[in-house]
């Protein structure tokens, strides 16, 4: 029963490691938790993916200790407990991952949620928003739709699904508009990708979430959305878990957006200067166009009416409805214009370059 092939020794960390550390211990195992041990490997805490997106929205920084964001309560279970409890225990306490201890509290192993249900279908679906003309990056877009470009050697729409059906989507939906028979051409039905696509002919443009209205029946389950221009890292069942865990009604992923002005800013009160600050560094969140949204706040929507994100997450937020951020701190990729996707383009294949080398 003991959780070995994960490699989990590499998710051991020590307390005075920081929360920029943490991250990348995360992105390197993928085990998408941390665990906090003493000398002697005695458990004393652990760090989730969880943890560290809910630190940093609440205003903790990169150098902080994990100390600070680590849970010193963490569940953990002995070696002999069943796969049976143990999944009980998971979803009961609506974590994706349990360290194994022995009699000591030395850490043994780490049970995970996919390995245990060893990707289980998920029965959410899984939306992609390809209907958007793409001017930006015309003359590429005159007859390709923007998701249709390729980037190491396949569309930006496969990467997009055959990432999400690694993560257990079966059921997607693409809207669709311009240039669309390109793209029912390309993927049919979906079944050279081991899916189910349908696809959401808009008749007027909806915007980013206005195609969502021509989804029928409506979904018993949440749904996740994505915009067919962005490429991450980010594990889209992660931010699914995420909104289930916090009962949100709709779960925007967000990206920490740095930008330094490059003049100093003076400060001034009429004509007096009363402060000046040399080249200074702001920090903000935008949005990362991945999302996970309830049923219910599909049902404002309507066919005839354009809509984009940003409107149905204030209109919900208006209504009281619980509307939360993911913070993103995976690589991400907004392609929308030549600067972007030559720059994604110039990533892969420096990437693939490296990958060679090291064969």
């Amino acid at each position: 029963m003991l959780s070995i092939e994960n490699n989990w020794q590499k998710c051991l960390v020590k307390s005075s490691f920081t929360i920029e550390q943490a991250i990348q211990v995360l992105n390197e195992t993928s085990l998408r938790i941390v665990l906090v041990a003493d000398t002697d490997r005695v458990l004393v805490g652990t760090v989730s993916d969880g943890d560290i997106r809910r630190g940093l929205l609440e205003g903790k920084k990169l150098s902080d200790a994990i100390s600070k964001v680590m849970n010193r309560n963490p569940l953990y279970v002995m070696n002999d407990v069943s796969r049976k409890n143990i999944l009980r225990m998971m979803s009961m306490k609506k974590v994706l991952q349990i360290p194994i201890v022995n009699e000591g509290r030395q850490i043994i192993g780490l049970h995970l949620w996919d390995e245990l249900l060893s990707r289980t279908e998920l029965p959410n679906s899984f939306v992609i928003m390809a209907g958007g003309k793409g001017t930006r990056l015309l003359p590429k877009t005159k007859d390709t739709p923007k998701p249709m470009l390729k980037l190491y050697g396949k569309p930006i729409l496969e990467h997009i699904i055959v990432q999400a059906r690694e993560e257990g989507f079966r059921k997607f939906y693409i809207a669709v508009n311009h240039l669309r028979e390109v793209i029912e051409q390309h993927f049919g039905n979906g079944e050279f990708l081991g899916v189910s696509i349908e696809y959401l002919r808009e008749s007027i443009p909806l915007g980013t979430a206005g195609a969502l209205s021509l989804i029928d029946p409506l979904p018993s389950q949440p749904i996740v959305v994505c915009n067919g221009d962005v490429l991450t890292e980010v594990r889209y069942a992660d931010v699914l878990s995420f909104h289930n865990e916090n009962d949100a009604v709709a779960t925007m992923a967000v990206k920490f957006h740095d930008w330094q002005n490059p003049f100093g800013v003076v400060q001034t009160n009429g004509l007096d200067i009363i402060g000046y600050e040399e080249k200074p560094f702001f920090r903000s969140l935008i949005n990362g166009g991945v999302y996970v949204l309830d049923p219910s706040s599909l049902t404002t929507l309507k066919s005839t009416i354009a809509c984009n994100m940003p409107e149905l997450f204030e209109s919900m937020m208006k209504k009281g409805s619980k509307v939360i951020a993911y913070p993103i701190h995976e690589p991400w990729s907004d392609i929308g214009s030549h600067e972007d996707f030559n720059r994604v383009s110039y990533d892969q294949e420096k990437t693939k370059l490296e990958n060679d080398r090291n064969d």
